[in-house]
């Protein structure tokens, strides 16, 4: 009861320090540096890519001449550009299922410091591929942006989680999808003609990956290692009070370390887990199934179709096609708008009414989407709500699973669990990016504008799951929420279990 009462009080306090103003600049500071190499790489290599498709193609089919004499068949082209895109996501999956053991190993920072040296040897390779005439460089300078980008998107949310305070935790950790949108946008606007776009100048676009990795090399150095990775997983008492007081300041911590303290008595004699081990542990069966169903949903819940539609809708509303990509340009610009607003929005109104809300809207704007496509024909005004659809989509995505989805993986774990679940979940959202990139051209093909029915019933599944089983997160400890999960767990097992009710009735509180 006493430790009820003043985990309420911590609670009010977090939330008037949160109402005070704003966290302390070398925690901004630490989450930009940490975000510039890691999930920022991930959005930039996603959209870089698109610019220069001509142009590399170009290359590939005169290479093919200049070796054997005659042009490159249209099949093979194709196969070996779909490879240059899409092995991106097979190096992604490795990054993913690697990632959360080296951050065990080497520390959060000292992991995101070493994945840095994939994304310049990447430059390299892809800038070195026009002199040397081999494309074959582009695929293995894809593969470890791939990489990069796999050990950035597992890391760096568990950075940014374990740094933060516990009244700032989902605002910090928007970092994740800032950066991403920022990411998409900066690739978008560096691809247009006027700046790097022209067919000339794609190796100098490709290799501009190093540029993010150069500034992280540079100001990461500056700030610590995750605290709570130098005290649980560490014991490094000293360590970890220089860390908080340079990230929260000297008289803002005291909560942070109760909270640290707490966690590291139940850590005690645990060692941290597998992804094998946590698929094995029943008690956070619900945790690792709702992770696999978010990041599955991530991928499947129809925001690439909606990008696919994007040049079809833009050209059917009238805007001519080389005008296009900058109105592409505002389609990033939307998702990062709505990173930030989900960034102010956060700390307010919790995280389960964004995704869940989110996912209602996505939802409900798939049926318009498909009904403006399937009537595109009847009106002239009739592509332009189109056109407004793809923006209220981008809006919805961004302003909930686009945000929330890695805060949820940070906050449904502890310590000795966390880099085990984000290995499952990035491991399983690189599946699903790689599935369908495979499998969406031909449900686009079979269903046409209908496939996104199929869309809106994974949004509506989603949503209602988490409705039921996920708790709200906002201003709780990871070990509260944990025994959040597992009551929700007893009071199911007593259900249907009436002996089992009755002695949950008679243990003392």
């Amino acid at each position: 009861m006493f430790w009820l009462i003043e985990s309420k009080m911590d609670s009010k306090e977090e939330s008037a320090e949160l109402k005070k103003g704003c966290p302390n600049t070398s925690l901004l500071l630490a989450i930009c540096a940490a975000c510039i190499g890691g999930t920022f790489q991930y959005g930039y290599n996603i959209s870089i890519i698109n610019s220069p498709t001509k142009s590399v193609q170009n290359f590939i089919n005169q290479t093919w001449l200049e070796r054997y004499e005659e042009n490159i068949s249209e099949h093979y082209l194709t196969l070996l550009w779909s490879s240059i895109v899409s092995i991106f996501t097979i190096g992604g999956f490795i990054g993913a299922t690697i990632g959360g053991t080296l951050a065990i190993k080497f520390g959060r920072k000292g992991t995101l410091m070493m994945n840095n040296a994939f994304a310049l040897l990447a430059a390299l390779l892809m800038g070195l591929s026009y002199p040397t005439g081999l494309f074959e460089l582009l695929i293995i300078g894809r593969f470890f942006t791939g990489v990069n980008a796999g050990i950035g998107i597992c890391v760096q949310p568990l950075y940014l989680g374990e740094i933060a305070p516990r009244a700032l935790r989902g605002a910090m950790a928007m970092g994740t999808s800032i950066f991403i949108t920022g990411g998409i946008l900066t690739g978008q606007v560096i691809g247009l003609k006027e700046l790097l776009g022209k067919e000339e100048y794609w190796p100098i676009l490709l290799s501009t990956t190093c540029i993010p990795a150069f500034l992280q090399l540079l100001i990461l150095p500056w700030f610590p290692e995750s605290p709570r990775y130098l005290l649980i997983d560490r014991g490094d008492d000293i360590g970890c009070g220089t860390a908080m007081k340079q990230l929260h300041g000297t008289d803002n911590f005291d909560h942070e370390r109760e909270d640290m303290e707490r966690e590291r008595i139940s850590a005690m004699g645990i060692k941290p887990q597998k992804p094998w081990e946590l698929f094995m542990d029943r008690s956070f069966r619900w945790q690792v199934l709702t992770i696999i169903l978010i990041n599955v949903a991530q991928q499947l819940n129809g925001i690439n179709a909606i990008y696919f539609y994007t040049d079809y809708v833009f050209e059917e509303a009238g805007i001519p096609e080389v005008n296009i990509p900058y109105v592409t340009v505002g389609t990033g610009a939307c998702e990062c708008l709505t990173a930030l607003t989900c960034g102010m929005l956060i700390e307010s109104l919790g995280r389960k009414v964004l995704i869940i809300g989110g996912y209602t809207l996505m939802a409900f704007w798939c049926i318009c989407f498909t009904l403006t496509l399937t009537f595109q024909g009847a009106g002239p005004w009739i592509p332009y709500l189109s056109m407004g659809c793809v923006f209220a989509f981008i809006l919805s995505f961004g302003l909930g699973p686009g945000g929330v989805t890695n805060i949820l993986i940070t906050e449904l774990f502890t310590q000795t669990t966390r880099p085990a679940a984000y290995m499952i979940g990035g491991s399983v959202n690189w599946l699903s990016f790689f599935f369908i990139g495979m499998a969406f051209p031909f449900i686009v093909t079979k269903l046409q504008q209908y496939c996104f029915l199929v869309f809106l019933v994974v949004c509506v599944l989603v949503a209602v799951y988490i409705f039921l089983v996920v708790p709200e997160t906002k201003n709780k400890t990871f070990l509260e929420i944990q025994t959040e999960f597992q009551s929700g767990e007893k009071r199911k097992a007593s259900k249907a279990d009436p002996g089992l009710r009755t002695t949950l009735l008679l243990t003392p509180l």
